[in-house]
């Protein structure tokens, strides 16, 4: 796989929630980077800061202290104005629920980003993306006509429409059977292989810890474990 340097960056990022003694440390001085084009599984148990740390690589959420950057830009040194387009353009996000637009097509919910940013839709981009999703014939269909499996290809497709510097996915198989969480696994590879993406995933399912390039794994918002697999 083809590496060019560094993309991520995560400095001694914490997160605290609440005040004194209500005081919860969801992540702990947790310091990490990488390459682009480099698979990354992140594992742990429920409460051991997984979704706190996507939230803050995401620019979801600010961090307490700690520093991250992508592509060498400090996330949290921009404005918000900043922050919204760095969100839209260097950051494609998959939810384990999908968080598809009901009344959208396929096909508009997977140009959202693009729409939302005021751009022009790569239309080469779109059907490329489509015929990947195996979702040619149903760009037309509402996410109510479609299956678990189906949106969560939609909300992948959305995710890589920007060509963005990092995709993160939340436990993108934890909604699905075992066969649409294959193919899912199956796409995430696709997309990291074919267009050198860089992907960091949130997961429970030790087949796409199998499929990473690396596994880190968190306890008490803490990094126990950072493994190269490949």
């Amino acid at each position: 796989m083809k590496k060019t340097g560094e993309i991520l960056r995560v400095e001694n990022l914490t997160k605290i929630y609440g005040e004194g003694e209500n005081a919860v440390r969801a992540l702990d001085g947790v310091s990490f980077s990488v390459q682009k084009g480099e698979f990354v599984a992140v594992m742990g148990a429920s409460g051991s800061g997984k979704s706190t740390l996507l939230h803050l690589l995401g620019g979801v959420d600010r961090p307490t202290a700690g520093k991250v950057c992508v592509g060498g830009v400090d996330v949290y040194a921009q404005k918000e104005e900043e922050l919204a387009v760095f969100r839209r353009r260097k950051v494609g996000l998959i939810y384990q629920f999908y968080n598809l637009i009901p009344v959208l097509t396929v096909e508009e919910n997977i140009a959202l980003p693009v729409l939302m940013d005021g751009r022009k839709v790569n239309k080469e981009r779109m059907e490329n993306l489509l015929k990947i999703l195996k979702m040619e014939k149903r760009r037309t269909h509402l996410p109510g006509q479609l299956s678990g499996g189906q949106q969560q290809r939609v909300s992948i497709g959305r995710a890589l429409m920007n060509a963005p510097a990092v995709v993160l996915a939340d436990e993108p198989t934890g909604n699905l059977d075992s066969e649409n969480s294959r193919q899912i696994v199956e796409l995430l590879k696709y997309s990291n292989r074919t267009y050198d993406q860089t992907m960091v995933v949130i997961t429970h399912d030790e087949d796409i810890a199998l499929q990473a390039d690396r596994v880190i794994a968190l306890a008490d918002g803490r990094i126990v474990k950072d493994e190269v697999i490949r």
